[in-house]
Formats: C-alpha cells, structure tokens, sequence
C-alpha cells in the first residue's frame, strides 16, 4: 500500500488524528482535511507532522468548500469522512450551521468522490443520535444504572431499529448517512456508514457536550466538578478508539460486502458503563471521587443506549478487544503523560470529531 494516498477528512481531530498515525505507521501516505476549527486539535496535527514528516500531507480547509473537497478527494484511494459538528447542544443554538457542515459539507465529499474514476472507497461516521432518544424502550433502575425490561434488548440495538431522528444533530447526521447510502446504490460508489456509539481514548479532549469519558477524566485531574444532567445512571457502550481504528480498515478491506450498509458500532454489550459507574472508576484511579453536581436532563438525551455490533462482526470477523476498564486506564495515564509540567491540557470550547 506504500504508492497510495488515503485521504482522512476531519484528519486532526481525535479519532482522524489517530486514524492517520495508524495508516501512516504502516507506510500509507495520508492527506489530511481540516478547517482547524476546534481549538486543541491543531497539536494533533503538530503531533503527526513531527511524527511522520512528508508523508502527511495537510489541507487547512472547510468541508462546506467544495473546491477545496475536491482537490483534497483527487487520487484517494480511500475516504475517512470523519468531519462534524458534534454536538447536540450546538445544534439547537445554531441549526443552520450544523447543516451545513454535516449534511451538506457530506453532499461535497460525496460528489467530489463520484467524479473519481473508479471512485474511492467511502467510511462516513453517523452517530447513535439518529435512534433518538428511545423513549420506547422501558427501563428498570438497579440501582447504579437503567438496564432494558426486555431481556431480548439488552445485547444492544440492531440496524434492524427504525430510525427517529432527534434534534437538529440528529437530523443533520441523520440526512448526511442517507446520502451516503444511496450514491452507494444510485452511483455505485463503495461507501458505507459507521453509526457509532461513544468513543474514547488518548488524544481526545473531551468536553460536557462530547467526548465525555475524556472529559470526566480531565476535570477530575483538574479538581473541576462533574456536572450529570439527569440522574447519571443513564449507560452507553463505549470503545476504545484503536479498536475502533481496527474496524474501520476491516471493513475497507471488504467494500463490496460493506458497501451501501449502515453498522451499529460501539463496544457492545460487554463494553457498558453509567455515568455513575465510570465516576466509581475514576475514583480508583485518581484516589479520590470527583465532585459533582446534577442538572436537569438535556434534549434527546438517551437514558440507555448499547450497540449491537454484530453485524459489521458477521461481515469483517471485527470485535472489540479492549475493556472498559482496561481503556479509561490507558486513557488517563495517556491524559496524565499529556499534563506533566509544562504542558497543558486543551480544553476544547467546541467538541472534537
């Protein structure tokens, strides 16, 4: 794969950051897109340049450009579409934008892409959110956490689920991933949709609105209280960002099984935590259990969300491998490395792809 160029748009961000290092570590020459827009996400794009040199190719532009998009597109032989606007509270203050980014900034990588011959291989990241908020789903309080009534749920919700678009956010993401599963079946490029659940690990600077394992880990190592809105027994699956890094190349090794799906990728049922529990976690690992203040809950907000991603396993033989446990560890020693004397912790004001 050494003559090839892979390109990752939305490349600094944290999972695109991580994502690059892993293609440019195994010899594939990368060329990244991104606007820079989120503060913090430039000293990932320092962190690859200095690691990997004249390998890295970087486009400082804005998914909404289309020139640019498609000056970026040329001579890929694969697509990362990992660029958003991610968060919901965003969306509710500004619809318009969060459109523009996620549905139409889409719509240019997808046509920019069509005009290749062949056109690449296309990975667009959804979000969970396009479920919304499954208020369908009855739920027994046990105590630290809400866990489906129906046995049959709780190894996770299929692609099978319908969807119910929630929130501009929602909407906007919910659109985007239609897009791209129907230039998979009307133009017949190789793309396909990760819906996903939360993602953690090293390089992410999480905050309230997104990323907020990371971001619980990093108030709590800055003495900062914790705010929850609701009650904090609301669960997700979470996964590690290198298996998920490891998913994403297992399905580019098989565009045609993949292409014009949608998979369901998080940690699964094996890989679930509450609020509430992963403030028990970070309590053993800091020595000492954050502060925290509750707040109302937020629009949209999923009390139970578990993927099941055994759809993508049917296709690729992809799992997660590392647990709960095992990953916040790996991320707060990464976190403590990133805060040593003199440096500092960028703590994002807008969250970070």
């Amino acid at each position: 794969m050494s003559g090839e160029r892979v390109l990752v748009v939305g490349g600094a961000g944290f999972i695109g950051a991580n994502l690059s290092h892993r293609l440019l570590s195994s010899g594939t020459r990368v060329r990244v897109l991104d606007s820079l827009a989120r503060p913090g996400v430039e000293r990932n794009l320092d962190w690859l340049q200095g690691a990997h040199g004249d390998r890295l190719e970087t486009i400082l532009a804005d998914v909404r450009d289309p020139v640019a998009v498609a000056r970026a597109v040329r001579g890929a032989s694969a697509v990362f579409h990992l660029a958003a606007q991610v968060a919901v509270t965003t969306s509710l203050v500004d619809p318009i934008h969060d459109f523009e980014v996620n549905a139409r900034g889409t719509l240019n990588v997808l046509e920019a892409v069509r005009r290749e011959d062949p056109p690449p291989f296309v990975l667009f990241t959804s979000t969970n959110k396009v479920y919304g908020a499954l208020d369908d789903v009855s739920l027994a309080d046990v105590g630290t956490r809400y866990v489906p009534v129906d046995p049959g749920l709780r190894r996770g919700i299929s692609e099978e689920r319908a969807l119910a678009f929630h929130s501009p956010y929602g909407c906007s993401k919910g659109a985007a991933e239609q897009y791209v599963l129907d230039w998979a079946r009307t133009y017949g490029v190789p793309a396909t949709v990760f819906r996903m659940s939360c993602i953690y690990g090293p390089r992410q600077f999480g905050t309230e609105d997104q990323g907020w394992v990371a971001h619980f880990l990093i108030q709590a190592m800055q003495g900062r209280p914790i705010t929850l809105y609701g009650d904090g027994k609301q669960v997700r699956d979470v996964l590690f960002v290198e298996d998920l890094l490891d998913g994403f190349l297992a399905a580019r090794e098989r565009p045609r099984e993949v292409a014009g799906r949608a998979f369901n990728v998080g940690g699964g049922a094996d890989n679930t935590v509450s609020l509430l529990e992963l403030l028990d976690l970070i309590a053993e690992l800091e020595g000492a259990r954050p502060a925290v203040r509750f707040e109302e809950w937020r629009l949209a907000d999923q009390r139970w969300y578990v993927s099941d991603p055994s759809a993508l396993a049917a296709v690729s033989g992809w799992s997660p491998r590392t647990g709960v446990r095992e990953g916040v560890a790996r991320l707060h020693a990464w976190l403590r490395d990133a805060a040593r004397p003199g440096r500092t912790l960028p703590v994002q004001q807008e969250a970070a792809t």
